[in-house]
């Protein structure tokens, strides 16, 4: 769950001031909106990576606000995945376990596991030069989820893909939620983004965010996005 209460950032000339939503335990959000609405600044402050001027943040039900981020049980992918250029793929994903000092043999269990998710079982001993962009977002993805964080939160994942990489990856992202049940928040100005995979859409916008009518309607059926947008609700909000 994630739950932010009259959250403010002030970044020099620009900020967000008194936002509030949730995200449910379990679902999958997508959050739009024009390019210099705040998106990322909200995602950062979720994640820690942003001083909070005031607010809260809560979660999974825990008070996060003045956490550090490694604090946070959070897994977060940037926009360009941000690997780690002079290491091999099997060290990339499982680098949040080797900084929380596990045993060698629980890194290696969790690094198998997630490369098969992923289907990355084959780059283990690569490093990122020479991968695809398809691959290095799997392998971010990966990283993000090795400590089984209870919140993830994808800055643009799937931004610079191809289409028919972005089809591969709207699956891969899809069995992800239904393997570790992990609360996401998705940035995405792509509508078919968050048709294929909202639970519930949420639109950032002069100040305001609302929230939308879910994409998929009770038959788990996609319904076009723009059908829903006169049915946006404003939540507590300045």
């Amino acid at each position: 769950m994630i739950r932010v209460q009259n959250l403010s950032v002030r970044l020099g000339s620009f900020a967000i001031d008194r936002l509030s939503f949730q995200v449910e335990r379990g679902e999958y959000a997508i959050l739009m909106g024009r390019t210099g609405s705040g998106k990322t600044t909200l995602l950062e402050s979720i994640c820690g990576l942003r001083t909070i001027s005031a607010g809260r943040v809560e979660l999974m039900g825990r008070n996060v606000t003045h956490l550090k981020p490694a604090e946070r049980n959070i897994g977060f992918v940037p926009q360009d995945g941000a690997l780690f250029e002079s290491m091999r793929v099997r060290d990339q994903i499982g680098f949040a376990l080797t900084i929380r000092k596990q045993k060698k043999r629980d890194i290696d269990r969790r690094v198998s596991e997630l490369a098969e998710l992923l289907d990355v079982s084959h780059l283990l001993h690569r490093k990122p030069v020479g991968l695809s962009g398809g691959e290095r977002q799997r392998v971010a993805l990966g990283r993000a989820l090795a400590a089984q964080p209870g919140v993830l939160c994808l800055d643009e994942p799937l931004s610079a893909l191809d289409d028919a990489t972005r089809d591969e990856m709207y699956a891969l992202l899809t069995a992800v939620r239904e393997h570790t049940g992990v609360t996401t928040l998705h940035i995405t100005h792509n509508k078919s983004e968050a048709e294929r995979l909202g639970d519930v859409v949420f639109l950032l916008n002069d100040g305001q965010i609302q929230r939308l009518t879910s994409p998929n309607d009770g038959n788990g059926q996609s319904s076009d996005l723009n059908d829903t947008l006169p049915d946006a609700e404003t939540i507590e909000v300045n």
